[in-house]
């Protein structure tokens, strides 16, 4: 018995093959795994799938928000460019009118300064042209007065009379006038 059970199972080893597993656990191993494959078809891919477009839709959703931001920050430089070329152009404006301004007070003191020139000349002048008919009318009282003593003495009289000593230095102080402007013609 024990020689025929040995060949027993040689002959079964010798038609089964050792790589092939049997029908009953290909069955078995089929069924579990459409049992898992079920399960997670049901359970787990929905959710897989749920996160996963969640997961895309935050990423579509933040790529969005970084196109936005991107935009406004690309608006908000050109309002800056803007704003800097108008203050680059007013601070000019400011610039050049300040120098306008600057030459019309330069030109208006100028102006002050040569008036004031002009009435300090003039107010010298008046003042010179004062004096000198003060002086002249002071030498004349002392030419005048001059004259008649030499005239008293060369005469030996007295001219004490002020009408006649009046007339004489007009007079003598008249042909001295047209003298000195015939000399001067000359």
């Amino acid at each position: 018995m024990g020689a025929t059970f040995a060949v027993l199972a040689a002959t079964e080893e010798t038609t089964h093959n050792p790589l092939v597993p049997e029908t009953y656990d290909i069955v078995w191993s089929a069924v579990a795994l459409v049992v898992v494959g079920f399960v997670f078809w049901k359970l787990v891919l929905p959710k897989f799938q749920k996160v996963l477009a969640e997961r895309t839709e935050q990423i579509e959703g933040g790529i969005k928000k970084a196109e936005d931001a991107q935009a406004e920050a690309a608006a908000a430089l050109e309002q800056y460019r803007a704003q800097l070329a108008e203050a680059r152009t007013e601070a000019a404006q400011i610039r050049e009118e300040a120098r306008t301004q600057g030459q019309q007070i330069i030109a208006d003191m100028k102006v002050q300064a040569q008036d004031e020139s002009d009435r300090i000349v003039a107010a010298g002048h008046s003042q010179l042209v004062a004096q000198r008919q003060q002086i002249v009318a002071e030498l004349r009282s002392d030419l005048g007065k001059t004259a008649v003593d030499l005239a008293e003495k060369v005469i030996g009289e007295s001219l004490a009379d002020d009408v006649k000593r009046a007339g004489t230095v007009d007079r003598f102080l008249n042909e001295l006038d047209t003298v000195s402007a015939d000399s001067a013609r000359k």
